[in-house]
């Protein structure tokens, strides 16, 4: 259920609503815009129906959200959200893209990349020092010395930094470092994990997991929320089907349902998305078409020796080529890149 509060209501009558919702046993989230302040209220409705809520001061209506995800739905705030980055804005009128290697490797070559993608035009660096593999032999990252060097990329290029948090023991060390924390498609449903950056002052990209309807997607972006953290992400990033010609499918559907849905910024992963790197530009046009906030695409200076995902990794020259054919597509949708 939300709350929608009239233009002119007061601090004092926000508080006095706040405490008599409290006083029900009920948590209460606040969503202050620029014309309007909405209050969420979560818990068992049928507790809140039975108040007088259209007579507190300063409520103009109250709304009963049928969707599970209460606090990421459309309802619950209208306009978009924006999600801020250290000053880096996603979700408003600019295509935000990140770019780097699937892995952090070493120093020389990381700086190499971000060099090469800022000039392009990218204005956040991706790169995991903690690696998911299916294989338990596989390169698994090189967890806080990768975190280092993305730093000191950050430092020498102004990139902000996305990485990705696998453990609820990680979180907090990570977020030293990242500008914005990534939750990876297999972690999806890890909801302690969700719990504990929900936790964090940090935006969160949370990825679609492989097998994830919509509903599951929004449900597990709604832990984030409900544990205060607003500033969540959402990335389509390819789900498994029959289709077996590409590494997943990538479900562009899900970028305008999704924002008919939600309030909340989407941004695709083209590279996962596909699998295979002369795909890749292709599938950005799409998305942001599609109406994509932006994208998350891996690049690498040599993709025959990179340590994981070589295959759908594009040449800094390639990426360069993509990001000046994107141009005219996010213009032609009312975009910037």
């Amino acid at each position: 259920m939300i709350i929608v509060l009239r233009p002119e209501a007061t601090k004092k009558d926000i508080g006095h609503i706040i405490e008599k919702v409290k006083k029900l046993g009920l948590k209460v989230m606040v969503s202050q815009g620029v014309e309007r302040t909405i209050i969420g209220i979560i818990g068992e409705e049928d507790i809140v129906r039975v108040q007088p809520l259209e007579a507190y001061p300063g409520v103009e209506k109250v709304m009963s959200i049928l969707k599970p995800y209460k606090l990421a739905a459309r309802e619950f705030k209208g306009r978009a959200s924006v999600i801020d980055a250290d000053g880096i804005k996603i979700g408003g009128k600019k295509i935000v893209v990140m770019a780097g290697p699937c892995s952090v490797e070493d120093q020389d070559g990381l700086m190499s990349i971000g060099k090469a993608v800022k000039k392009s035009g990218a204005l956040v660096l991706r790169g995991g020092a903690f690696k998911p593999r299916s294989s338990p032999y596989a390169f698994q990252g090189l967890g806080e010395e990768g975190l280092k060097y993305l730093m000191e990329v950050k430092k020498k290029t102004g990139l902000k930094i996305v990485t990705e948090v696998m453990d609820t023991r990680e979180v907090e060390l990570v977020e030293r470092y990242a500008d914005i924390l990534q939750v990876g498609a297999r972690n999806m449903q890890n909801f302690n994990l969700l719990k504990e950056v929900g936790l964090c002052k940090k935006p969160v990209l949370l990825k679609r997991g492989i097998s994830a309807t919509v509903k599951e997607f929004l449900m597990s972006a709604e832990y984030i929320l409900s544990n205060g953290n607003f500033n969540c992400i959402l990335c389509e990033r390819g789900i498994r089907t029959f289709e077996d010609a590409t590494r997943f499918t990538l479900d562009l559907n899900a970028v305008p349902l999704i924002k008919k849905l939600s309030h909340l910024p989407v941004i695709v992963d083209p590279s996962h998305g596909t699998g295979k790197w002369d795909l890749v530009s292709a599938m950005s046009r799409a998305a942001i078409a599609a109406g994509a906030d932006g994208l998350i695409v891996e690049v690498h200076c040599s993709p025959e020796d990179a340590f994981s995902d070589g295959a759908q990794s594009l040449l800094p020259k390639k990426f360069d080529v993509m990001m000046k054919e994107l141009g005219p597509v996010a213009k032609a949708v009312g975009r910037e890149l």
